[in-house]
């Protein structure tokens, strides 16, 4: 695991001591982690890329007996498909995400690109603090009430908007995008309920059900 120095840059997100992330934060790169360090006392499991070596999945899958593992990749689409690959192969994870508007810096980025290294020191620490509380809990996730039936009543699949509304449920409940096909096993492997759904579609929840 990986812990950046705060120490080498004068932005922090507050002058008081950084809040403590109990669990592991899994991060694409070094550039991340030491973003990071500027906003929480956190711990990472670099990827190093899109890829998913098994070393880095070893290490995973014990940090999430352990201690619990927060993943945390860019809002892109390299960013997207490896929370995929990492959930799928570590169901226990928590997932966390940043919007494309937070991943893309106002400054001293003039190709736009989306990545975690841009977002605001305020909006990392408040995204991971809400699901520290899930991943590091140690508590089962809840069976799911949640059906493709629902999903499509509610325009989440098969409708004109239901992209859109896609974006907006993964920027809610801070899993990132999910198209048709990812929506509801992702809802479902996370323990997310009817109710949180509706919650976020409404714009009253942001991060992790608790």
């Amino acid at each position: 695991m990986t812990k950046g120095h705060a120490s080498q840059s004068k932005e922090t997100a507050s002058s008081t001591t950084l809040p403590a992330i109990k669990a592991a934060v899994v991060v694409e790169g070094w550039s991340d982690t030491q973003r990071l360090s500027l906003a929480v006392d956190c711990d990472t499991i670099e990827t190093r890329g899109s890829a998913l070596e098994k070393p880095v999945l070893d290490q995973i899958k014990r940090a999430v007996k352990e201690r619990g593992v927060i993943v945390l990749t860019d809002p892109d689409f390299n960013g997207n498909r490896l929370r995929n690959m990492i959930l799928k192969a570590v169901p226990e994870v928590t997932l966390a995400a940043i919007t494309k508007d937070e991943g893309r810096a106002d400054h001293d980025n003039p190709h736009k690109s989306l990545g975690i290294e841009h977002a605001p020191l305020k909006t990392l620490q408040a995204v991971l603090l809400e699901a520290d509380k899930k991943a590091s809990s140690g508590k089962e996730r809840p069976a799911s009430d949640i059906t493709f039936d629902f999903l499509f009543d509610l325009g989440l699949l098969g409708a004109g908007e239901s992209k859109k509304k896609r974006e907006q449920l993964g920027n809610e409940l801070s899993f990132g995008y999910a198209n048709g096909k990812q929506l509801l096993s992702r809802l479902v492997a996370l323990g997310y309920q009817q109710e949180d759904v509706l919650n976020a579609l409404k714009g009253g929840q942001h991060g992790q059900n608790n």
